[in-house]
């Protein structure tokens, strides 16, 4: 559903009894229907329409409803200029034509390439020299010279590969190596191409939500927990006589580049001196440790700790889910198979377990997950693949094992995020899947 919202402020006070009436009327002459309405007493009115509207007419709108003596501008003198017109994220509209920039932008949003593991080869990878428009976009799990083939007969302007196709680096773009044809095709093609990985995996609603949501409805928590991407900090703690001597060590930090993003508190203690707390980030560091140490207080109570940045709730790697509604193995397998769409899939029972035990917690990672799962306690591990070893460890501990082989346990999520890039960029792009994108292990 498409949709927009638009914000108006109102001065505290002000009636308000006759504007749902008023809403109602309004929206229905500009053929959108109302569907939400909501008040913030002394702040704004907020309605949504179900309808998207053209920017345009939602300008004419305000300024209708600006020009109604009920919210004149005699009234609310701030009407005018302070309305707010904004497009829902969860009712997004259809955007005009986009470059590979702003493609690259929205893609980011989706899914930050800062959630991707630090050994990940993520974001674009191929950008065409010629700017131009992008009109079509193919998804894909793996770039393969079959998807490649899709890619050139569809005039596709970009490839979303799951899975990044260029990832050692390349000394050399020769025939001889399937990988690097694939670059030279795309860029003789003017193809670009971008890889999200692990950046999927991570993200909240992403692969591993996706594929742990085969099992039904539970409590779900994050396995390997993400943190916030920012600048590395560390905290300076450290014991000043008087004053006099924190003001001193004070005016000599302040000159350190960067000083004004530093974190600063300081306490009193019982003998009269102060006992500092310091953060600044990795860059300064040495910089205020040289001034530190030069003062034979604070170098004698110094004490330097790395600060942990803060837990993006909800993204990270694998996930573990206590069902709702226990199930039997042989039903779990059922589940995934429907959820997979695969009519096979391997099962390891787990020691002094049957088909008729129970699965209470399922721990899954999408893809090769064994350094993920490896060693938790769960019924059940759901991943695309394990080695030999880990599968017989997992057993050894009464945990059951489902694997579906690697790229079909992420592949399904490519339908996924099709419409959620299609509610982003509207109809302007046509966003497709690939048809020849498939695993190459099947079950014969």
């Amino acid at each position: 559903m498409l949709g927009c919202q638009l914000l108006l402020p109102f001065a505290r006070g002000s009636c308000i009894s006759n504007l749902p009436s008023l809403m109602f009327v309004t929206c229905r002459e500009f053929s959108g229907r109302l569907f939400h309405l909501g008040f913030n007493l002394g702040c704004s009115i907020s309605f949504k329409t179900s309808t998207f509207l053209p920017i345009a007419q939602l300008s004419a709108l305000s300024c209708s409803l600006s020009h109604h003596p009920l919210l004149s501008a005699s009234r609310i003198p701030a009407l005018r200029s302070a309305g707010v017109i904004r497009y829902l994220s969860d009712f997004p509209h259809p955007t005009a034509n986009m470059d590979l920039k702003g493609v690259l932008e929205v893609l980011e949003e989706l899914a930050p390439l800062s959630l991707a593991e630090s050994w990940d080869n993520v974001g674009l990878l191929v950008e065409p020299s010629e700017p131009r428009l992008i009109k079509t976009i193919l998804l894909t799990n793996d770039l393969t010279a079959a998807v490649m083939d899709e890619a050139v007969a569809m005039n596709c302007d970009l490839i979303v590969s799951y899975h990044p196709p260029l990832f050692r680096p390349f000394k050399r773009l020769l025939q001889k190596d399937w990988k690097q044809r694939l670059a030279v095709r795309a860029i003789e093609g003017g193809i670009a191409i971008f890889s999200p990985h692990t950046s999927w995996d991570s993200i909240e609603g992403g692969v591993n939500d996706w594929l742990v949501g085969g099992m039904g409805s539970g409590k779900v928590s994050v396995l390997s927990q993400a943190h916030s991407s920012g600048p590395q900090k560390h905290r300076l703690e450290f014991l000043c006589v008087n004053d006099e001597e924190l003001n001193s060590l004070s005016e000599q930090i302040r000159l350190i580049e960067g000083s004004e993003n530093f974190q600063c508190s300081a306490i009193r203690n019982e003998s009269g001196g102060q006992q500092v707390n310091l953060i600044c980030n990795s860059l300064a560091l040495t910089a205020a440790v040289q001034i530190l140490v030069s003062n034979p207080h604070a170098s004698g109570s110094l004490n330097i700790t790395q600060v942990q940045q803060p837990p993006l709730l909800g993204c990270g790697q694998g996930r573990l889910s206590v069902l709702d509604e226990p199930v039997s193995v042989s039903t779990a397998v059922q589940k995934m198979k429907t959820h997979l769409g695969l009519p096979h899939l391997r099962l390891a029972l787990g020691d002094q377990q049957t088909l008729d035990s129970l699965v209470k917690t399922v721990a899954v990672c999408a893809g090769s997950g064994a350094s993920v799962i490896q060693g938790v306690k769960a019924d059940l591990y759901i991943t695309g693949e394990m080695s030999h070893h880990e599968v017989l460890d997992a057993v050894s501990k009464g945990t059951s094992v489902i694997l579906s082989d690697h790229s079909n346990s992420e592949r399904g999520f490519l339908a996924v995020f099709k419409q959620r890039l299609n509610a982003r960029l509207g109809d302007t792009v046509t966003v497709a899947i690939s048809q020849k994108d498939q695993d190459p292990l099947q079950v014969v």
